[in-house]
């Protein structure tokens, strides 16, 4: 019987037009078939282009098994992705090295970061990328639906999958992930940024961002974008400089104002944009904004090596004191983060560097004269008392002059030795005369203070010697020419050893770091040197007055009475070495200049003779003149007058 609605018969979808026998409708599939599920598609009850046209619950269907799928797999990336390690360039730091002041001398190392907590960070930085590059920070659940949503779309166009991503989300992308641009990364971006946002605080996650970032100039991190741009440390940072780092952000290719008046402009924009941003969020009032009118102009960007000139040889010898007193080895400083702490002081460094290249100038002629080819000066200086080396002169340049002449381990002391025999000799009671024997001193008569030397035994001279701060690998064999200067001790280790006289007899160790710290923690070990009792009072003393008769002798009387009393000691004419040695104190600095002739690719040191039109074989007016200009602050063309 046919069930009829109107004047039509209801019939089971897909039988019309059968022929129904007795008018019934079919009970079902003939036997022995099954009924199948099947998508009525392209639509048989359309016609023509129609039938291509799904209907509204195919679509929605479609939507549907699309968002499961979306969801499903949302869901097992969220479920396997675990949040790893950081990744090893978001670990890397540079080693900064600071002047005895605090300031930074330099960054060295293959990625120039430098890391520091939020609390050096100042809120004015902080707001202001903030304000610029995440407004929802604090209330955002780690990730931007819309920004998600634009990487579908960009997928689906065969673009690259670009965002604009949350703080969160960079953060991630920065310390997690590579910097690929495919749909995987990027779910795990999301998934990743979700995780770290229900384990870390927002406060952890805006420092991480901060210290991860690039910010152009080769700077990764506000720390280190702070020193490029401006010279200081972020803290230091006001406003108005914190608007263009933030303005950074966006690229520093782009906004960098010193790289060409296209990029001055854009940079001037987006200043003005950032400080505006916090204006409307309210973190600036607009009579603040109304201050800042004038464009932070940063420095110039340096394209420097930065191991340049003098730098490279303190990185050196700081690095040599950082492992002998911790045990460090090369490896691991070369993997970074640490903060040295130096006792070099920038404007002692600088005035050396200035003295020693005046003398170079004003007394050596190497276009004309072959002997004044192949001169190296090396010198050092080290406050008495202390053993703080406050500077340092290692050649014209690190970069290119790779042996550091103010460390070096292979240049005779000759007659600038004798004052340890002096010492040596009174110490142990075998000096009758000690008027004679100043007066040899002066004169440099080796030949007395060999047999002095003897008298009192070779092994009395070494101990003393390596006692007053002098190396024992440094010390020559025990020879009867051992107290002529064999020996081939280093200006710095000369200068400390001088200064044990000037401490009167008490001895430090010349140190050259106060403090090492790594990712934060202190190192131990980095103690000043402890000072101890080297010579008696009375021995240092009587060494002392000898030491004055030798600078009065050598010194004219202008420099001296610039300074206060000055006890040196010096090769002479007499000494069989081909170096030219001159060492002295004052109260204030000890200090130790040593000018010898070497070339690469040859064993041992060139002869002196003729060296700055000298007739003598040992130009000793050069370590002089060094010396004395130095402690004088008077320029070498005066000196040389």
């Amino acid at each position: 019987m046919l069930r009829r609605w109107g004047r039509k018969a209801w019939v089971p979808h897909g039988l019309a037009g059968s022929v129904l026998p007795e008018g019934r409708p079919p009970a079902g599939p003939p036997p022995g078939r099954v009924r199948r599920f099947r998508v009525d598609y392209p639509r048989r009850a359309r016609r023509g282009a129609l039938r291509w046209i799904p209907s509204w619950r195919q679509v929605s269907a479609l939507a549907l098994i699309g968002l499961a799928g979306v969801v499903a797999l949302v869901g097992y990336v969220y479920s396997t992705v675990r949040i790893a390690d950081v990744n090893a360039e978001a670990r890397a730091e540079a080693n900064v090295y600071y002047w005895a002041d605090g300031t930074q001398m330099v960054s060295v190392g293959p990625v120039n970061r430098q890391n520091v907590p939020l609390s050096d960070i100042p809120p004015s930085l902080q707001n202001a990328v903030i304000a610029t590059e995440n407004a929802t920070f604090y209330s955002d659940p780690g990730f931007s639906v819309r920004g998600l949503a634009r990487a579908v779309v960009n997928m689906a166009r065969g673009q690259e999958v670009q965002s604009g991503s949350t703080i969160t989300q960079q953060y991630v992308k920065n310390t997690y992930l590579t910097p690929e641009q495919t749909l995987d990364r990027k779910l795990r971006e999301l998934c990743l940024s979700v995780k770290l946002s229900r384990s870390l605080s927002k406060q952890e996650i805006l420092q991480g961002y901060l210290n991860t970032s690039w910010f152009g100039r080769n700077a990764y991190g506000v720390q280190a974008a702070a020193v490029a741009y401006y010279g200081m440390d972020a803290k230091d940072l006001d406003p108005s400089r914190s608007a263009l780092l933030a303005a950074l952000l966006k690229g520093g290719e782009l906004y960098d104002p010193s790289l060409s008046p296209a990029h001055h402009r854009r940079a001037v924009e987006r200043w003005k944009y950032v400080l505006d941003r916090q204006v409307d969020l309210g973190y600036m009032t607009e009579r603040e904004r109304a201050t800042y009118t004038v464009f932070p102009e940063p420095r110039p960007e340096s394209v420097s090596t930065s191991m340049s000139g003098q730098i490279g040889y303190l990185v050196d010898v700081a690095n040599k004191y950082i492992k002998n007193r911790t045990g460090l080895t090369t490896e691991q400083l070369g993997r970074g983060g640490y903060r040295i702490r130096t006792t070099f002081d920038k404007g002692e460094v600088e005035r050396l560097r200035r003295t020693v290249e005046e003398v170079r100038q004003t007394s050596l002629d190497p276009a004309r004269r072959i002997a004044d080819r192949d001169v190296e000066i090396g010198a050092a200086s080290i406050r008495p008392g202390d053993g703080a080396v406050l500077a340092l002169y290692g050649g014209p340049d690190a970069t290119k002059h790779f042996t550091n002449n103010a460390d070096t381990a292979g240049v005779p002391v000759g007659s600038a030795f004798t004052p340890f025999v002096l010492a040596a000799a009174l110490e142990h009671g075998a000096a009758d005369a000690p008027g004679a024997l100043r007066r040899a001193l002066v004169r440099g008569d080796s030949g007395v203070y060999n047999r002095l030397g003897e008298a009192v035994g070779l092994d009395k001279v070494r101990d003393l010697a390596v006692g007053s701060g002098l190396l024992p690998l440094s010390m020559a064999p025990l020879e009867p020419s051992f107290p002529a200067g064999t020996s081939t001790p280093s200006a710095i280790r000369m200068a400390g050893a001088y200064g044990t006289f000037a401490a009167g007899g008490r001895q430090t160790d010349p140190y050259s770091v106060t403090a090492v710290s790594h990712f934060g923690t202190p190192l131990e070990g980095m103690e000043r040197p402890a000072g101890r009792r080297a010579l008696d009072e009375r021995v240092a003393r009587e060494v002392s007055e000898a030491l004055r008769d030798v600078a009065v002798d050598v010194m004219t009387p202008d420099a001296l009475r610039t300074l206060p009393p000055v006890a040196a000691g010096r090769t002479g004419a007499g000494d069989q070495v081909p170096a030219s040695w001159f060492v002295g104190y004052t109260g204030r600095l000890s200090t130790a200049v040593t000018v010898f002739r070497s070339r690469p690719g040859t064993d041992g040191l060139l002869p002196m003779n003729g060296v700055g039109g000298s007739e003598s074989d040992r130009a000793d007016f050069l370590s002089l003149r060094v010396w004395s200009s130095y402690m004088t602050g008077t320029p070498a063309s005066r000196e040389a007058e």
